[in-house]
């Protein structure tokens, strides 16, 4: 009984799992940046929390592709698959699990869920014709095609006429819409929502759920000419990760439903649509929000994409700019359900104005007047004014503010934030003028202007633990709270900081970069 009681409260948060037809790119470096910011900021408000990424490894683009490499399909995605996880180690990307739909219990699970639907009378087999894109994988009606492309990534398609098994999506026509009103909140942002409603308003059609036109997929039970198709087969990993329908599913019933799926926007449909259809014919509980994020688009606005070589790379910035410095620029640039123009020239902006100019500053100009002034130990005597409250006061505020935007996953606005803060340390720090308190001898005050500032450094430095943590790391410990436990309730109270700490200098925490030294790396 006490063991239920001090049970803590769960957070489950999903990126997509990313298609492994090519290197993973600054897209997929978004994603899944918020996804571990958000799983970061959870956990320091101590949530037991779960967080899935992966790869979606079956389908006819990948047999292709590993056809022109010379190497199977199974060769082929262990290659790719390494490289993605190897890109999430670079990030510090703190996922608990990392799901592949080529892992054998995802794939019995899938065959159970599929033969648990057509057992239902869900699924049912018939003949498909129509116009297939095959880079997304997505069958298209004539109507639907624009210019005779595919309406998503604008290639060409073509027809195809095959046996099928068909999931019965029309039938979940109403109920998805009464998921909605009653949800207003189950799609962010809004605008995705909008867009959800007058997609449905067409009119929903069944949907193809396998394929016999190649063999790299999930073979369907009883019929082993057909493999699943790879939205059944995606989707699914979100519960699949847990243990659904494999005998042991103690994860699933302790996390699922999940708290928030991050997608970006190409796939809302299917995430908003398929899978709350899917989730209502399994008797399943849905996700409570997906978020469907915008787009990184090249500088001259255009999608990024191999064929026109304007992908940027994640593996380059890192080395180019730093990890907490990328994490920085990619969830303060731009509003999370927007698209964002992706230029060196920005986040080069972005790192000497914010980071080195703002932060920067502050932490090495605060930190090396404690050690001259008080040779790192500021005295224990100290005269603080009524006029110090302005930064107590305002960091009080901002906990509340950066709490509210996190939890509405507003990242540039929590960011945003926390950076009126470090102005204004920046601001007091001139307006007190603490070389003439130290030239007029005035230590008891001198040592309670750098006291208030420290503190404020502490406060920051949790907050932005969740975005930046090696930065984070390296502050506290100049603090001398190295070995301290960030907790989120020590961000909202104002005076923790021991104030006799042995404060030390901790070297350039962001060195400038000036365009010279930024042109060779990619």
């Amino acid at each position: 009984m006490v063991e239920n009681l001090m049970q803590r409260e769960t957070f489950y948060i999903t990126t997509p799992i990313y298609y492994p037809s090519g290197e993973p790119h600054i897209g997929h470096a978004y994603c899944t940046v918020a996804a571990d910011v958000v799983a970061r900021y959870k956990r320091l408000k101590g949530f037991d929390v779960m967080f899935l990424t992966g790869t979606d490894e079956h389908g006819q683009k990948i047999e292709t592709v590993a056809k022109e490499n010379n190497l199977t399909p199974k060769a082929y995605v262990d290659l790719v698959s390494l490289r993605f996880k190897k890109l999430w180690r670079a990030l510090g990307i703190t996922n608990d699990r990392f799901i592949r739909t080529t892992n054998d219990f995802h794939k019995k699970a899938v065959q159970r869920i599929f033969t648990k639907l057509y057992d239902k009378g869900d699924i049912y087999k018939s003949i498909y014709k129509g116009w297939y894109c095959t880079p997304c994988e997505s069958f298209w009606t004539e109507s639907q095609l624009v210019s005779s492309k595919c309406p998503d990534c604008k290639r060409d398609v073509h027809w195809s006429e095959e046996e099928a098994y068909f999931f019965k999506l029309s039938k979940y026509q109403d109920d998805i819409l009464s998921l909605y009103e009653k949800r207003p909140d189950f799609i962010q942002p809004q605008s995705r929502m909008n867009e959800m409603k007058a997609f449905i308003g067409g009119g929903l059609q069944d949907i193809c759920v396998s394929r016999t036109s190649f063999s790299w997929g999930v073979s369907v039970p009883f019929d082993k000419k057909h493999v699943v198709y790879v939205w059944l087969d995606a989707l699914t990993n979100y519960i699949t990760a847990l243990g659904y329908a494999s005998g042991n599913d103690a994860d699933f019933r302790k996390f699922w439903p999940a708290d928030a799926h991050f997608v970006g926007k190409e796939i809302v449909r299917f995430h908003c649509v398929i899978w709350p259809a899917i989730l209502i014919a399994l008797d399943l509980p849905l996700p409570k929000r997906i978020y469907g994020h915008g787009w990184w688009l090249a500088d001259d606005s255009s999608k990024m994409s191999k064929s026109k070589g304007n992908v940027v790379d994640p593996f380059g910035l890192c080395l180019r700019y730093g990890v907490d410095a990328v994490r920085y620029f990619l969830l303060r640039e731009v509003p999370f359900g927007s698209d964002g123009v992706f230029s060196h020239e920005a986040a080069l902006k972005r790192f000497n104005s914010d980071l080195a100019n703002d932060l920067g500053n502050l932490v090495s100009r605060s930190l090396a007047m404690v050690q001259k002034y008080f040779s790192g130990k500021l005295s224990e005597q100290q005269e603080f004014l009524e006029s110090d409250c302005k930064l107590k006061n305002f960091a009080g505020e901002l906990c509340l503010k950066f709490e509210k935007y996190m939890d509405d996953f507003q990242f540039s606005l929590a960011l945003t934030e926390v950076w009126k803060l470090v102005s204004l340390c920046n601001r007091y720090i001139e307006e007190t003028a603490p070389w003439t308190l130290a030239k007029d001898k005035k230590k008891a005050r001198l040592s309670a202007v750098l006291y208030n500032v420290c503190e404020s450094l502490r406060i920051v430095s949790i907050l932005i633990s969740v975005f930046m943590p090696k930065s984070a790391a390296q502050i506290l410990s100049c603090l001398d709270l190295e070995d301290e436990p960030i907790k989120w309730e020590d961000a909202k109270t104002w005076g923790l900081l021991p104030k006799n700490s042995n404060i030390m200098e901790g070297g350039v925490l962001f060195p400038r970069i000036f365009p010279k030294d930024n042109l060779g790396a990619d």
